[in-house]
């Protein structure tokens, strides 16, 4: 027989116990990976870690130096000029992946990037963006938005403030497309 103990024992400490243990939506909200957990190795310098911008959006770009959308490079630069100030964030990556049409190394991406197009936003080392060798930051991405990964060169992910995948634009949407200008500016605004 149970005693009036423990049926009032029993009857406090349920919602006790419920309050204080998550869900499993929330245990997993609480151990979502965010962009920022990643870094790349940069062309020249130290390591680009996403970490150094967190709360900022940061527009990643994988690029080639050989490719029809090459230009793009330009339109990057007016972008990195129009909002870096205002806390955008640009990173290209170059890669090798879409058609060989990043072959070279540092010296020649350099060039492409800086001396050819005055690009003074940060580039990354050569990477793999797609694959099972993938940088671990495309495997996250391609994880997160499985019918949004690069399918070319000059692929565009927009990371939100709050570390997640804001918007994604496919290498013929170019950098100075309003929707990629409006897309920057609402996740500037975001707070």
């Amino acid at each position: 027989m149970i005693d009036r103990r423990t049926i009032l024992t029993a009857a406090l400490a349920a919602p006790i116990s419920q309050a204080w243990t998550p869900t499993a939506g929330a245990q997993a909200a609480m151990t979502k990976v965010t962009a920022y957990a990643f870094s790349f190795p940069a062309l020249a310098g130290a390591d680009i870690s996403l970490a150094d911008y967190a709360g900022r959006p940061v527009l990643i770009v994988n690029t080639a130096s050989l490719c029809g959308f090459t230009p793009q490079y330009a339109g990057l630069q007016q972008l990195w000029t129009e909002f870096h100030d205002r806390g955008l964030m640009i990173i290209g990556v170059p890669s090798n992946d879409f058609g060989a049409q990043e072959p070279g190394g540092a010296t020649e991406i350099a060039e492409t990037t800086q001396h050819q197009y005055g690009v003074t936003f940060p580039i990354a080392a050569k990477t793999v963006v797609r694959g099972p060798d993938a940088h671990p930051f495309y495997k996250w991405a391609a994880n997160a938005r499985p019918k949004d990964v690069p399918r070319w060169n000059f692929h565009k992910y927009l990371i939100g403030r709050d570390g997640y995948i804001a918007e994604v634009f496919p290498e013929t949407v170019e950098p100075l497309d309003t929707r990629v200008k409006t897309a920057i500016a609402r996740a500037l605004a975001d707070s």
